[in-house]
């Protein structure tokens, strides 16, 4: 472990940025207290079958009284970065009006915390929970949500706005519309198909309207959105396999990054809205297209699509680890997602495939001549992670294939923007472990573990695991620290800062 984590720092760029990632709703829980108000995942989260054996984001990983051990561990880590999410309805609870103070406070002692522990915040502005006020009035369905976020990027920026080093206005528009407005298996659970692209839209002027407020409030911090980025892969060298690849290619990658960095719609959805009341207008393209500092890219995988209904919307294993009976036929389906053949699969069923990392970056640095700086914002695996115990009874979780994962994407991205790289034209600037810890992950619960700390579900203890101290090592080798001798994987670390620090109640 000691020598792959010194070969994979010797590659890394001066100045790269390697951190961690989580979201409020997926960690914080204390859903109802100190003044939180209700988002549409509180909801949609509680109607039986919705969530994965019904799971309960009600306390999550307790991120809200924990949060000083968490940052204590981060700080252990040795991050640069620490990119987490405010929760809107924490802060504002109907997504108008008046703030609730407790919440802003929650968030001024995270940041300072981080500060003080040498880790640089990179705040989200929106990670789909949207209060439930807001989604009770259409959601991102109804324009008016677009401009309710911007009116929170502006209380974020007057609260929070002199200590934030990186502003990440929308996280994941594209999940947002297909998962929970198009699909039905993402809060609030509409099932609009076609008809829903409004809300991505929408999303896009939240987006736009945010960085306004931002910049108007004159932040000294960078601003940029996320995106998630799948290749497509055409199943086969049938002319309708690769027509079928080009379509999902629109859909999922095309349809929300071209607004942003071309200030245009894909012809092929500018022909669709000529049919529909959806008609975008100059002066929203203008807001959706403003210069950005960054671009936040989320890689997991690559998509192979193939044509016709096949045998279900995706892959049996993927529709079971997702908690959706996606596995049925689709009658009139257009097309389908097909598994890769003979590739390893993480626990959600999606194929392991680091080479496409590389295929990600090069087909964005040809589409996008003018792309800002690149952040990888999101990057990880879920396992069933094994866990064993010492003859202390201490728990070790040897997750060595998340760490192999995170060596060969991460090397995959440097290797692919390095000179004569595939995408050496793209100035990236870090990678982002998804995530810090086991959370609640939205429809698959707490079955899918991505964290490099395994959270107990009963006592909600934080173990570090073999990946935690791979990245330890990582760290201190770019560095050019002495590496530390990594502890038994998953030995809790000692009590001392800790303890220490869990005050917040």
């Amino acid at each position: 472990m000691n020598a792959s984590a010194k070969d994979l720092a010797a590659l890394l760029p001066p100045r790269f940025t390697l951190g961690v990632a989580t979201a409020a709703f997926q960690i914080e829980g204390a859903l109802d207290e100190d003044g939180r108000g209700p988002s549409g995942w509180d909801v949609f989260a509680a109607k039986p079958g919705s969530i994965v054996d019904d799971h309960s984001p009600a306390v999550a990983c307790d991120h809200y009284h924990r949060m000083p051990e968490d940052v204590a561990l981060m700080r252990e880590l040795g991050i640069d970065s620490y990119r987490f999410s405010l929760s809107w309805s924490r802060i504002q609870p109907g997504g108008s009006g008046p703030v609730n103070h407790a919440g802003l406070d929650f968030y001024d002692r995270l940041i300072d915390l981080l500060l003080a522990s040498g880790i640089a915040p990179m705040a989200t502005l929106y990670h789909w929970d949207t209060p439930l006020e807001l989604d009770a009035a259409g959601g991102w369905m109804n324009r008016d949500t677009a401009y309710r976020l911007g009116e929170f990027a502006a209380i974020a920026a007057d609260a929070y706005g002199d200590r934030v080093t990186r502003w990440v206005t929308v996280n994941e528009p594209a999940t947002v519309s297909t998962n929970g407005y198009m699909l039905g298996m993402h809060s609030p659970g509409e099932t609009l198909m076609l008809k829903a692209l409004p809300s991505v839209h929408h999303q896009l002027l939240g987006h736009g309207l945010s960085l306004q407020a931002l910049r108007a409030a004159n932040v000294p911090g960078e601003i940029g959105i996320t995106n998630v980025y799948s290749p497509m892969v055409p199943a086969s060298v049938n002319p309708l396999d690769k027509v079928s690849a080009g379509l999902m290619d629109v859909a999922q990658n095309r349809l929300y990054a071209d607004p942003v960095l071309l200030g245009k719609y894909p012809d092929s959805i500018r022909i669709a809205t000529f049919f529909s009341s959806f008609s975008p207008s100059s002066e929203d393209m203008e807001l959706i297209s403003q210069p950005l500092d960054f671009y936040g890219l989320n890689y997991y995988m690559p998509t192979r699509v193939a044509s016709g209904p096949g045998e279900g919307a995706v892959p049996e294993g993927m529709a079971a680890a997702m908690g959706d009976d996606l596995g049925g036929t689709a009658p009139g389906s257009p097309l389908h997602i097909a598994s890769f053949p003979d590739t390893e699969t993480t626990a959600y069923g999606w194929p392991i495939k680091p080479e496409y990392m590389a295929v990600a970056l090069s087909e964005m640095a040809e589409r996008y001549p003018d792309l800002p700086p690149v952040f990888i914002t999101e990057g990880g695996a879920s396992f069933k992670d094994l866990e064993i115990r010492d003859t202390d009874g201490r728990l070790i979780v040897p997750d060595e294939r998340r760490v192999n994962f995170l060596a060969d994407h991460i090397g995959s991205a440097i290797e692919a923007t390095s000179p004569g790289g595939p995408a050496e034209s793209i100035d990236l600037r870090g990678y982002y472990v998804w995530s810090l810890m086991d959370n609640f992950e939205w429809s698959g619960g707490y079955k899918q573990q991505f964290g490099l700390l395994h959270v107990d579900r009963e006592t909600l203890d934080r173990t570090p695991k073999a990946s935690y101290y791979w990245l330890q090592e990582l760290l201190a080798a770019r560095r050019g620290d002495v590496v530390p001798e990594s502890p038994d994987a998953g030995v809790p670390a000692e009590a001392s800062d800790v303890d220490r620090f869990r005050t917040v109640g």
